[in-house]
């Protein structure tokens, strides 16, 4: 048993290093920002989001991650063409008048923070970015916006907090080899968006960097690579009260052997107030999600994975939380009007 959770380690540790490095999002269709920062000011307010994720649920060393996201517009100005922008009682602020009064904004900038940090094993990653986007209407009805996001990444490798179980805390492959690496951080991202779909395309940890841990004699060579993201969605109106979101993310990481990872999405809202929706990620599991908008203020998301991996043998399945809160929202929107 104790080899076995020795190799479990040993593997992991090789993964965090060479291979996917940025964490998974369950409920990234409720803050594309933390994808792509082209999304930075994209409404009429400023948009602070926090989440925490609990993965894989009952395996000691599983990630854990949580973010704080904060961006808002700097001089955009939105009028208001209809009473049905506003929640009228009795009236859908989606409805059929939102699609005949759209209009593109008006070109303005927005700028945004992003903190996040992802605990997995004895491994700690966090991340801080500032971002900036500029957003302008190319048709009557069609916006593009272009943003970038520079900031610090911090990986932090903790032996004192290795654990493999059976009371084995000592890594014989490692005696000593503590991570301290503080490196650049930079990532980029177009975002075209209309008010019935969007197509985005994003690139995180752009500059690749050299990170070798462990002691003279058994180092472990890696690099923090490229992470590639492309995501589509498209929103209609079922009936009066409800629209439905089917949605498409492809994420593809730079220099590994493995295919892209494919995610589908479908997200259900009854007017502005109440969402329901689901996830497939192929190769992986599934997901459930569940979410509620309070007033012009504040919403709650919270999501459950199940995986259809052999992890499900040990695993109680995946946890994931968000809270939102519209700051400065003059115009009283109660939902997000380009991000959905």
């Amino acid at each position: 048993m104790k080899k076995l959770y020795t190799c479990l380690m040993l593997i992991g540790s090789v993964i965090a290093v060479q291979a996917q490095q940025k964490p998974h999002y369950t409920q990234y269709i409720l803050n594309n920002y933390i994808l792509n920062p082209a999304l930075t000011g994209i409404e009429n307010y400023f948009d602070v989001k926090a989440s925490a994720r609990d993965q894989w649920v009952g395996l000691n060393g599983a990630p854990r991650t949580a973010y704080l996201t904060i961006q808002g517009p700097i001089g955009k100005e939105d009028t208001k063409t209809t009473p049905t922008s506003f929640q009228l009682p009795g009236q859908n602020p989606r409805g059929e008048a939102y699609w005949e009064n759209y209009t593109p904004s008006k070109p303005h900038s927005g700028i945004g923070l992003i903190l996040l940090n992802d605990h997995t094993g004895n491994f700690n990653n966090f991340t801080a970015n500032v971002t900036y986007a500029y957003h302008i209407g190319i048709t009557p009805t069609i916006n593009l916006a272009a943003g970038f996001g520079a900031g610090i990444n911090h990986l932090h490798r903790d032996l004192s907090k290795t654990d493999f179980g059976d009371g084995v805390t000592v890594d014989p492959a490692q005696t000593s080899g503590n991570i301290n690496k503080l490196k650049p951080d930079l990532n980029a991202g177009l975002w075209l968006y209309s008010s019935d779909f969007f197509v985005g395309v994003s690139a995180q940890q752009i500059i690749p960097t050299a990170m070798t841990y462990g002691d003279n004699t058994a180092p472990v060579p890696g690099k923090a690579i490229p992470h590639f993201f492309a995501t589509a969605g498209y929103r209609f109106l079922l009936n009066d009260d409800i629209n439905a979101l089917p949605s498409v993310m492809v994420k593809y990481v730079s220099g590994t052997p493995t295919t892209p990872q494919f995610d589908a999405n479908i997200k259900l809202q009854y007017l502005d107030l109440l969402w329901l929706g689901a996830s497939y990620r192929l190769q992986d599991g599934y997901a459930g999600m569940v979410g509620l908008n309070v007033g012009n203020t504040f919403n709650i998301g919270y999501s459950y994975d199940f995986t259809k991996t052999a992890l499900n043998t040990a695993s109680r399945g995946t946890h994931e939380v968000i809270i939102g809160f519209l700051i400065g929202n003059r115009y009283g929107d109660t939902c997000p009007r380009n991000v959905w």
